[in-house]
């Protein structure tokens, strides 16, 4: 069955405060929908709640992932239901290698029949190391401890790589790379995406998506989705900026 995710009149408040205000969007396996919008429009609130961060409140509006309700999980639950969160700012986790952590986190995904042995996780570990141009030794590191910014985030892709999600969420994923590491990143996306997986990329830039190449380009502003179109409209964005939608909303 292709993944489908669909929100619906989702409403979400942090300590009171309405942030998002009735989005609604669909995701399809096979589609990267890119979302933009100016600071404080509720980017980053959709892509927590999303993953059920605490401090964010559902007021209003369902959440679905193919089928499943998924605002009723924990964190951990939705994580195993096949979402996936690529942090805008990873955390470094000193004396927890990458291997390790990746190992724990997938096996807490699987049973424990299906668990894997070392040697199948070693092999899978490789070769999705090597599709993303990481060094081997990368693996024995600490969790991003004294990574660069560019080495944070691939590693964030190395782990959506390791656990096969059925939805994705990059959380300005492209802050703070140079060009090559922003091509490497958006390659190894690519290279993941398939009819099982969605892709939403939440980004403040068009520059990630002349890689990533969106089927979808939606404008947030004060909590709702007030524009969609397709790659084009990322490239009006660049231009002409967001007054011009604002103006519209206006009118």
């Amino acid at each position: 069955m292709r993944t489908h995710l669909e929100i619906s009149n989702l409403h979400v408040s942090v300590e009171q405060t309405p942030i998002l205000k009735g989005l609604s969007l669909r995701v399809r396996g096979g589609e990267v929908h890119a979302i933009m919008g100016p600071n404080g429009s509720g980017k980053s609130t959709l892509a927590f709640t999303l993953m059920g961060h605490p401090r964010y409140e559902v007021t209003d509006g369902s959440v679905v992932l193919n089928g499943q309700d998924i605002l009723s999980l924990t964190p951990d639950e939705r994580s195993k239901a096949g979402l996936f969160l690529a942090f805008q700012y990873p955390q470094e986790v000193p004396g927890v290698s990458v291997a390790s952590f990746l190992r724990a986190a997938c096996n807490a995904h699987r049973s424990s029949e299906q668990e894997l042995s070392v040697m199948q996780f070693t092999r899978k570990l490789r070769d999705k190391m090597a599709a993303l141009e990481m060094d081997a030794a990368f693996a024995n590191r600490y969790l991003n401890e004294g990574f660069s910014g560019g080495e944070k985030k691939r590693n964030e892709i190395l782990q959506m790589a390791m656990l096969e999600p059925k939805i994705a969420v990059l959380d300005e994923t492209d802050s703070g790379l140079d060009i090559d590491a922003l091509r490497i990143v958006a390659n190894g996306v690519n290279q993941l995406l398939n009819p099982q997986l969605g892709i939403i990329v939440i980004t403040h830039y068009q520059r990630i998506l002349e890689y990533l190449k969106p089927d979808f380009v939606h404008v947030l502003m004060d909590g709702r989705i007030v524009r969609s179109g397709g790659p084009e409209l990322a490239d009006e964005l660049e231009e002409r900026g967001y007054d011009w939608i604002r103006e519209g909303i206006a009118n």
